[in-house]
């Protein structure tokens, strides 16, 4: 039996969406930040002769908030003026030369400076870059004449190292406190305090003392001189309350306002050959399409906000702002929008209200499910734990699963390995980091 193969044509209707460039900047630029979206338009400006933006917008934005804060009667404009902060680096340097003479030792000391990294910690090994005894001598007592700079903790090597350092300077210092982490640093990490307490002879209060205070003491001592970089959120949304409600606005002084430069347009074209004005044609399209997609942009970020403030009406008007359980597909369902739409229209954006400024993905909480059938969330749940946390006897800290049961009581269904990322999350530690022997 012969089997033959026969090409046929025929003509198969279906839809397929194509995704422009033009439809993939749309998207893009509902998802892109105030910020992002700035940079996007001055690229646009640079290539385009005919697109002009208000480029003083973000300098308006701050005028209008620093008039707001001005006209408060407790303005305090000494809190205005800027630190100037020395880096860690310069000032190591600097106290090095007050003290110090010019010497080899000096030279040392302003050479390991360069493997002090951002918190404070030497960053090499000094047997291994000065193998020659007389040169590792040298950077030794360098090091060690480094080590008593401030921040005390400077020039560690390692943790143990930096907490030590710290605990030598202070004249306050529990009395076992140097010894004990000198000898058995990971004992006294790992809480196995009992063989501690017998073998110094002291109480497990005494060690638990210990611990405390070096709670106090600090892991990055050159934390400290690190630039602290100012973020500048500028909310798309604005949330106002009156005798009549809430209303929600758009912030349109905050963004940039994009405009066709008509009368450069029209002067240009009288005069221009057809390539050119196949080209400013190109460009003024250009510019109209960017107008209906910000446009665009602002409506959906508009159109989310209400169905936000509609669902956390409490968050807003009551004192302890409690949130509900909420969906990125409840809101698009309400709005006949995709849920990856309502996602791009909250991320990066924010929402400012009479007592702060809020991200508006931070509105949406998982629901969470009980016994009862009640619309739980998250949050309740970790509101709970932290209560009964707060209330156990230190002596004796409830486990997860005791926690998980004591919830099951109260009618919240939830496991031990939930509890336990519920725990993290609150930077609650585990049972036996919890529990204390404090004397009665």
């Amino acid at each position: 039996m012969k089997q033959s193969l026969q090409h046929k044509q025929a003509q198969v209707q279906k839809q397929k969406l194509l995704l422009t460039q033009q439809l993939q900047q749309s998207i893009q630029l509902l998802n892109d930040s105030t910020e992002e979206l700035v940079h996007f338009i001055e690229q646009k400006s640079l290539e385009n002769p005919f697109l002009e933006y208000n480029r003083d917008y973000k300098e308006q934005f701050l005028v209008n908030n620093l008039k707001s804060y001005t006209e408060k009667e407790d303005f305090d404009w000494l809190a205005q003026i800027s630190d100037q902060r020395t880096s860690l680096y310069d000032s190591l340097r600097e106290q090095i030369h007050l003290n110090y003479r010019k010497s080899a030792i000096r030279n040392a000391m302003i050479h390991l400076l360069d493997f002090i990294d951002e918190n404070g910690y030497l960053t090499i090994d000094l047997k291994q870059e000065y193998p020659r005894h007389e040169e590792y001598l040298l950077y030794l007592d360098a090091l060690t004449l480094l080590q008593q700079l401030e921040p005390a903790g400077i020039g560690a090597r390692d943790l143990q190292e930096c907490l030590l350092l710290q605990i030598e300077r202070d004249p306050y210092s529990p009395p076992l406190a140097y010894i004990i982490l000198e000898e058995n640093f990971l004992d006294f990490v790992h809480r196995n305090w009992n063989d501690l307490a017998k073998k110094y002879d002291c109480k497990l209060s005494d060690i638990q003392q210990i611990f405390d205070y070096v709670l106090t003491l600090t892991p990055n001592p050159g934390a400290i001189f690190q630039e602290v970089k100012e973020i500048l959120l500028i909310p798309e949304l604005s949330l106002s309350k009156d005798h009549e409600g809430l209303h929600l606005t758009l912030n349109f002084g905050n963004m940039p306002q994009i405009n066709f430069t008509n009368d450069y347009y029209q002067a240009m074209f009288n005069q221009s050959t057809k390539e050119e004005k196949s080209f400013m044609i190109e460009k003024k399209n250009e510019v109209e399409w960017l107008q209906r997609s910000l446009a665009q942009r602002n409506e959906t970020i508009l159109s989310v906000g209400q169905q936000i403030v509609e669902a956390q009406i409490d968050f807003f008007l009551q004192p302890d702002h409690p949130l509900h359980a909420l969906s990125l597909k409840e809101v698009a369902e309400k709005l006949g929008i995709h849920e990856s739409t309502v996602s791009r229209a909250v991320n990066g954006k924010y929402i400012e209200t009479w007592f702060g400024i809020f991200e508006l993905r931070s509105f949406f909480v998982q629901k969470f499910s009980a016994d009862n059938e009640a619309e739980l969330t998250a949050q309740k749940i970790q509101q709970e734990l932290r209560v009964l946390i707060n209330d156990e006897d230190k002596r004796k800290p409830l486990s997860d699963q005791k926690l998980s049961d004591l919830l099951k009581e109260k009618g919240y269904e939830v496991s031990r390995r939930t509890i336990a990322k519920y725990r993290k999350e609150l930077g609650i530690p585990a049972t036996t980091k919890r529990k204390r022997f404090d004397d009665l």
